[in-house]
C-alpha cells in the first residue's frame, strides 16, 4: 500500500493498520452502507491477443463466458488438480483482470508465465495502476454474480445474503472517489478485516501459501460458486476435477464454523472428531477470524452420512467446534 494512499484512508478515523490491512472506526449503525479499502488483495493484467487462450488452459472456470457483465470466481490448479491460488476474474475490452490476495500475486504471475511459451500474451502486477475497494449495502438485496461497468469502474456482484460489491477503479482517481463517496455520506469508512469477516461468512475461499496445493477445487464448493466449468474442454487438472466430478462427490467439502478459542488457529491446523475413542483428524483450517461471539472458521472437513456431534481444534485445550451455515 503507498504512502498516500495509506494516510488518506488512516487520517482521523484509524484504530491500528498494518502493510496489508487498514482498520478504520467502528461503525455505530450496522445498517449503513459501508465502503472498505482492500488492501490485502492486488490484482495482475493478461492482455494479448492469445490471453484468452492461455487463460482458458488453465483455470477451472470457463474463460470464453467472462465479459464485461460477467465475471466467474475461478481457481489455477497444478497438474494434480490441487488448487494452487483462487482469484476473481473480470474482464474490460480485451484485458483480462485477476484480483487475488497479495501474498499470492507473485505465484500466480510465475505460473501463468510458464505456459506463455511464444503465444502473445503479457501479464502484468498491475496492482499500483488499480484500486480495489468494496462496497456493502445491508438493506439491499444479494445480486446474481455479475460484473458492470460504471463510470470506468468496474462493480463485480458477489455472494451473500445482502448486497455486497467488489469495485475497481483507477489508482489515479481513488482519493477523488473515496472522498466523493465517504463525504457526502453514501457510504460509511469500514475496515479491511470487516470485509474478510464477509468474504469468510460468505463462503469465498481465498487460498493462501499455506493451504496452496492442498485441495481440489470441489473441496473448497468451486463447483457451487460457479467456478467450475464442465465441459470447457482441457485445463491444466481437468482430468482430477472431472473426474471427481462424475464419479461422485468430492469426499470433503468447505464449511463454516465458530469455535470457542481465544488465539486464531494456524491455516492447514487439524480439525479432529472428538466423539471416537482415536479422535481422528476429519478436518483442516483453511481460514478464520476473530470475532466477539468466538473464531469463525472455514474448515474443509471430511463428510459422511451421520454428521458430527463433537468437533474440536487439535489442541492441548481441544477448543469446541459448533458447525454453522454459510450466509448464503
Amino acid at each position: 500500500m503507498d504512502f498516500e494512499w495509506k494516510t488518506i484512508l488512516l487520517s482521523g478515523q484509524s484504530l491500528s493498520n498494518n502493510d496489508t490491512t487498514v482498520n478504520l472506526a467502528k461503525i455505530n449503525n450496522l445498517k449503513a452502507p459501508r465502503i472498505y479499502p482492500l488492501t490485502h488483495l492486488s490484482s495482475l493484467k493478461i492482455t494479448g491477443k492469445d490471453a484468452a487462450k492461455l487463460l482458458q488452459g488453465q483455470l477451472t472456470c470457463n474463460v470464453n463466458d467472462v465479459n464485461d457483465t460477467k465475471g466467474s470466481y475461478t481457481a489455477l490448479c497444478n497438474p494434480k488438480g490441487r488448487v494452487i491460488a483462487t482469484f476473481l476474474l473480470v474482464k474490460k475490452a480485451d484485458d483480462f483482470i485477476l484480483v487475488l490476495p497479495t501474498e499470492m500475486l507473485e505465484i500466480v504471475q510465475k505460473r501463468l508465465q510458464m505456459f506463455v511459451l511464444r503465444s502473445d500474451v503479457k501479464i502484468t502486477d498491475n496492482t499500483g495502476e488499480l484500486c480495489l475497494l468494496g462496497v456493502y449495502e445491508p438493506d439491499k438485496p444479494a445480486q446474481p454474480f455479475s460484473a458492470e461497468i460504471q463510470h470506468d469502474v468496474i462493480a463485480v456482484n458477489l455472494p451473500g445474503i445482502n448486497k455486497r460489491q467488489l469495485l475497481i477503479t483507477q489508482a489515479k482517481t481513488r482519493l477523488d472517489y473515496w472522498s466523493n463517496q465517504t463525504s457526502s455520506g453514501a457510504y460509511q469508512p469500514a475496515s479491511t478485516t470487516e470485509w474478510q469477516f464477509l468474504d469468510l461468512s460468505s463462503s469465498l475461499p481465498w487460498i493462501t501459501p499455506p493451504t496452496s496445493e492442498e485441495f481440489i477445487p470441489q473441496m473448497l464448493n468451486l463447483d457451487k460458486l460457479g467456478g467450475i466449468s464442465f465441459n470447457k474442454g482441457c485445463y491444466t487438472g481437468q482430468e482430477i476435477v472431472a473426474r471427481t466430478h462424475y464419479l461422485g462427490k468430492a469426499k470433503r467439502e468447505l464449511v463454516l464454523a465458530i469455535c470457542d478459542c481465544d488465539s486464531l488457529p494456524e491455516p492447514m491446523a487439524n480439525v479432529i472428531n472428538i466423539s471416537t475413542n482415536d479422535q481422528e483428524v476429519v478436518g483442516k483450517v483453511l481460514m478464520a477470524q476473530l470475532t466477539q461471539q468466538g473464531c469463525l472458521i472455514q474448515i474443509i472437513l471430511l463428510m459422511n452420512d451421520t454428521g458430527y456431534t463433537h468437533l474440536a481444534l487439535q489442541t492441548d485445550t481441544q477448543n469446541t467446534i459448533k458447525l454453522i451455515p454459510f450466509n448464503l
